[in-house]
């Protein structure tokens, strides 16, 4: 394997979705390992929006129907990428509950350089395998600023907890970025 530097960032450009996975929780790890918290304020705002991220991507993940049909409920009738709100806000509560601010500006760059390709890919992707549900829906419905008023039904009874684990293990992943949130409060509280 080509460790160069040329060769680093042609794999990150090209290979952007197995990048970003893995670039997004070490993120997130090194927010933890380096956070200092020193404004309980701050600390509290930044666990609610992180806290805010979480229930939005465990709803998202609830709903999703990964290939076999258009996710147009719960929160897909307010945006069409409801999972990458709930990163970009579960990103900011992180980095305001640390309190590092030199991380914001990676945040910032990561969040540019990953998520407008993705959105990209997915649209086209989603466009493509379902064209008339697709059109309907998507031209009405935001990529990640959520309506006020859901463009269809919220449909609440149809949230499965097994399908949130299924589609992206999400109670998983919510219960160790809790645990980070724990870590990073027992620094100012503990």
């Amino acid at each position: 394997m080509n460790l160069d530097p040329k060769s680093l960032v042609e794999s990150l450009t090209t290979k952007r979705h197995k990048a970003r996975q893995a670039l997004g929780i070490l993120l997130l790890i090194l927010t933890v390992v380096v956070s200092a918290p020193q404004s309980a304020s701050l600390f509290v705002v930044g666990t609610i929006l992180a806290g805010i991220g979480i229930m939005i991507r465990l709803w998202g993940a609830g709903h999703l129907k990964k290939d076999k049909e258009l996710a147009q409920d719960g929160p897909y009738a307010f945006v069409r990428h409801p999972l990458y709100v709930g990163n970009t806000l579960i990103i900011t509560g992180y980095l305001a509950a640390a309190q590092i601010w030199w991380l914001v500006p990676i945040a910032i760059a990561f969040g540019l350089l990953y998520y407008p390709p993705a959105i990209r890919k997915e649209d086209a992707k989603l466009r493509k395998r379902f064209p008339e549900q697709w059109e309907a829906w998507g031209t009405k419905t935001h990529a990640l600023i959520p309506k006020l008023q859901p463009e269809g039904e919220l449909n609440i009874h149809n949230w499965s907890f097994s399908q949130s684990l299924r589609a992206n293990g999400e109670p998983i992943i919510a219960a160790f970025l809790i645990l980070g949130l724990v870590v990073m409060g027992s620094r100012i509280f503990g």
